[in-house]
């Protein structure tokens, strides 16, 4: 992208592109509804993917709205904990952060680039949605697994396609790693995203060997079974968990700041990383996601609707890592905002973290409301629902 410019978006434009990205959604909700009997069948479209540009982003952009900035500065000053926070507006060009340059453990949210970079092999014809591949038992992987219920002697044939849903829509440990692994690995990922020009984000290691590495282990194939991850993690002294935690937490192989989150989102949602179809299969994908459903999720009005990932993870002692939502949030008049949360090491229960992600995203609807006059009319609150991550 050369510069960031304003590039509005008509209503009838936008009711069209809805529309479009609408029906792929309804195809992934009936794949996932059904997920453990079939893969869906929503194709990309044929097209190539776009010309690759410099992300960079110009010295002199847009003034993001002040109230918003404080609102958000305020928020995280009252938090007491490491927490960074990015906004970017995807028409107007200006971006808002608190802590936005600091690299934060992103734990699940790096699926999403390797998504990305999956969706690019296929754009390149490298890769086909609808490609073949056998799960095998030696592609088990640690924590949340669902895919390995599908296992059996001969494994588990299943999609590039479903893979991808299943890592987006479920955050799926084994599926991510082995995408990863169709793709060509995590060096490939990374280079792919640099190739792309999305600096400041990336993957660094397959989830078994990253939880395996903060945990203070090595991963071995016996710890995809059952609990034989959690018993060798129990069996570790203290000292050396609290040492591969730090250390981990110092500088995270799968670190990424929320400002470049936030404009990686930005550019995926502008169509400058992936092709129109491409990009209409991700963005449809993480509306699917059903994980966090009380994040960002929770604190937005009637009338808005989220793409989004999480990232969850490993506690220690009373606190949790990684505790992360990065997404798109849209309004009821289509306007977008690239939104990342991340939250270092926190120590406040659940119900905090809940109500800190969803008062960023209230107050970013706050904010287009005061701008956007009457149309604001068309969303109303929310009711809170049930705390659970």
């Amino acid at each position: 992208m050369s510069g960031f410019s304003v590039r509005r978006v008509s209503r009838g434009a936008w009711i069209a592109g809805l529309a479009g990205l609408a029906a792929v959604a309804a195809a992934l909700a009936t794949g996932l509804a059904a997920m453990d009997r079939a893969s869906p069948t929503v194709a990309a479209a044929a097209a190539p993917p776009p010309a690759v540009l410099p992300l960079a982003w110009p010295d002199v952009q847009p003034e993001p709205p002040p109230q918003l900035t404080a609102r958000l500065e305020a928020l995280a000053a009252a938090w007491g904990e490491p927490v960074g926070v990015a906004v970017a507006d995807v028409d107007q060009g200006w971006i808002t952060s608190v802590d936005g340059d600091t690299p934060y453990p992103q734990q699940s949210v790096s699926k999403l680039w390797v998504a990305v970079a999956a969706l690019d092999a296929v754009d390149r014809g490298e890769l086909s949605l609808e490609q073949e591949v056998v799960f095998e038992d030696a592609d088990r992987s640690v924590f949340f697994q669902p895919i390995v219920k599908q296992l059996s002697a001969g494994g588990y044939r299943t999609t590039v396609r479903e893979l991808m849903l299943r890592a987006l829509a479920q955050s799926d440990n084994a599926a991510n790693d082995k995408l990863i692994r169709t793709v060509g690995g995590v060096e490939t990922v990374d280079e792919t995203l640099r190739r792309l020009n999305l600096e400041g984000v990336g993957i660094g290691a397959e989830e078994r060997d990253l939880q395996a590495q903060i945990a203070g282990l090595s991963w071995r194939p016996e710890y995809g079974y059952g609990r034989a991850f959690q018993q060798a993690r129990a069996a570790l002294p203290d000292w050396a968990r609290d040492q591969a935690m730090d250390a981990y937490l110092a500088q995270p192989l799968d670190g990424a700041s929320p400002a470049a989150i936030a404009k990686a989102l930005v550019a995926l949602k502008r169509g400058e990383v992936l092709s129109p179809g491409a990009t209409g299969v991700l963005l449809a994908m993480m509306a699917e996601a059903n994980t966090g459903p009380n994040r960002l999720k929770g604190g937005l009005p009637l009338g808005w609707s989220i793409a989004h990932k999480t990232g969850t993870g490993q506690d220690l002692r009373g606190y949790s890592i990684g505790i992360n939502d990065v997404g798109l949030l849209t309004a009821p008049d289509g306007r977008t905002y690239a939104v990342a949360v991340m939250m270092r090491r926190t120590h406040k229960p659940v119900p905090q973290r809940l109500a800190f992600m969803q008062a960023v995203s209230r107050a970013v609807a706050e904010s287009w409301a005061a701008e956007a006059g009457p149309a604001a009319e068309l969303a109303s609150l929310r009711k809170p629902g049930e705390l659970s991550e």
